[in-house]
């Protein structure tokens, strides 16, 4: 495996990749209506970027359909880049100052307080 990767797998963590993972998720639910907005922007963007391809109108409008609905997938996988870019830092800021052993209990944690919150913010709203 070093022969095709730079560095050595050995060397990362899982302990610290599955807590990032939990604090990702925690922050992903906490902040639904966040989420929202983000996979809609980029769907706006992912929409108006793929127009600029299209020289003709009449090709644009017989694909516009499928095109669509692959940007939105895009856009709600891509969506949680930020969340887990978030849940990194909260990872190794739990490690650094409370010890690596917190991390995935915190984070395990803030997941079922966010996904408690979630369910009575969605049944408040409804």
């Amino acid at each position: 495996m070093t022969e095709l990767f730079p560095f050595d797998f050995q060397q990362i963590q899982t302990a610290t990749i599955a807590g990032a993972a939990l604090w990702a998720l925690a922050f992903y639910l906490a902040f639904s209506p966040l989420a929202d907005w983000v996979i809609e922007q980029l769907n706006r963007w992912f929409n108006f970027a793929e127009r600029s391809l299209y020289t003709s109108q009449q090709e644009f409008e017989r694909t516009r359909k499928g095109r669509e609905s692959q940007n939105a997938f895009y856009a709600s996988l891509f969506s949680i880049v930020p969340f887990i870019l978030v849940g990194i830092l909260a990872e190794i800021g739990t490690e650094l100052s409370l010890g690596p052993s917190w991390g995935i209990s915190l984070g395990m944690i803030a997941c079922i307080g966010s996904g408690v919150y979630e369910l009575g913010r969605r049944d408040g709203s409804a």
